[in-house]
């Protein structure tokens, strides 16, 4: 296990000085696909997703699906380090991805490839390094499932500081265009639409929605977006907003959305731009919840979205890293949450199989 640990962390030192921005994810795809070569595994591949299954894999048996992305975000403006430096300081490995979901994707990479030529287990595995996962694009994760076989639950790899994520929110993102009448700001208008705006905005600041989960907590929404007007003496005609909408598992989305609409007054058009990003969970009773408390993890409700929006199947969040590191300047991840990562993957299944 030494060894599969350390040369999992030599891949993540790779991935790093790779750029991979979502839907650009081609030369990391090598890298994954190097790693499944030398260790004499076979694989399949669509698009920049890559996947494999267990050695003596049973049609009779179901199957665990492991899986994190090998994309990333773009640096934010705030790097001192370069982003696609890959070094260790201070027992913490820098660089872009490192954190989000680097660390999560070579430790299940080591950790598959640890099960991969054990016979007699209970359950299959197949993994996949999927891509476009931090722009929900319809060429990541969603568009291989219907390759992947007898799945059962899955494993999604994501910082989560190898504590059990057990739920996680949806995300509903809205478009809301408040309408009101066009004027030379010199005369009176009674419909000016950035007044308008100002009874949606309280409207999502103050609104309660009524169902409350015991693992994620209230439905929250959040204005996170403002566009009006193009002149300081032309009352607009309309004023745009974006809503941002983490949705529990009391709601689907669809009911998020016409609790939204009935809600809205008349100047106001409301367009969702996906309804496919729902809200996740697994029971507290999952034979992988019980293994993962057995060895001392605690279970929590995530409120970040992930991969686990377009599986079916239950699915638990689990990862080295921490979700706070995600996405800030000069991300990192210490090189100790990988081996720890590494020996929990292969501990909490060696605990259902």
């Amino acid at each position: 296990m030494e060894k599969l640990t350390n040369e999992a962390i030599k891949l993540l030192h790779h991935l790093i000085e790779t750029p991979s921005f979502s839907s650009e994810e081609e030369k990391t795809a090598q890298l994954i696909e190097n790693w499944f070569i030398q260790n004499d595994i076979p694989f399949e591949r669509e698009n920049n997703n890559i996947w494999a299954y267990n050695k003596y894999f049973d049609e009779s048996k179901h199957t665990i699906l492991l899986n994190s992305h090998h994309d990333t975000v773009k640096p934010n403006g705030n790097y001192t380090n370069d982003p696609f430096k890959a070094f260790v300081e201070d027992e913490k490995l820098f660089g872009l991805g490192s954190n989000d979901a680097g660390g999560c994707l070579v430790s299940l990479l080591a950790a598959f490839t640890y099960f991969y030529s054990k016979e007699g287990l209970k359950y299959n595995f197949v993994i996949v390094a999927s891509a476009e996962e931090e722009s929900s694009g319809p060429l990541g994760l969603k568009s291989v499932l219907k390759y992947l076989k007898n799945v059962e639950f899955g494993i999604v790899g994501e910082p989560t500081l190898m504590q059990l994520a057990v739920a996680e929110k949806g995300l509903l993102v809205l478009d809301v265009s408040v309408k009101g009448t066009a004027s030379h700001a010199a005369h009176p208008n009674e419909d000016n639409a950035i007044y308008n705006a100002l009874q949606v905005i309280q409207w999502f600041k103050t609104y309660e929605f009524e169902k409350t989960s015991k693992t994620l907590g209230k439905v929250k929404a959040t204005v996170t977006q403002l566009n009006a007007g193009k002149q300081h003496n032309v009352v607009p005609a309309s004023c745009d907003l974006v809503v941002d909408i983490r949705v529990n598992d009391k709601y689907d989305n669809e009911e998020i959305l016409e609790i939204v609409k009935k809600q809205m007054p008349r100047c106001a058009e409301v367009t969702p731009r996906s309804l496919d990003l729902g809200s996740s969970s697994i029971a507290i009773d999952h034979s992988i919840v019980k293994s993962g408390i057995a060895l001392g993890r605690n279970t929590y409700g995530s409120p970040t979205l992930s991969d686990q929006s377009v599986l079916s199947c239950p699915s638990l969040k689990l990862g080295p890293g921490d979700s706070t590191r995600s996405h800030s300047a000069n991300e990192f991840i210490y090189v100790d949450e990988i081996k720890e990562g590494v020996e929990l993957y292969i501990k909490i299944l060696e605990g259902i199989i």
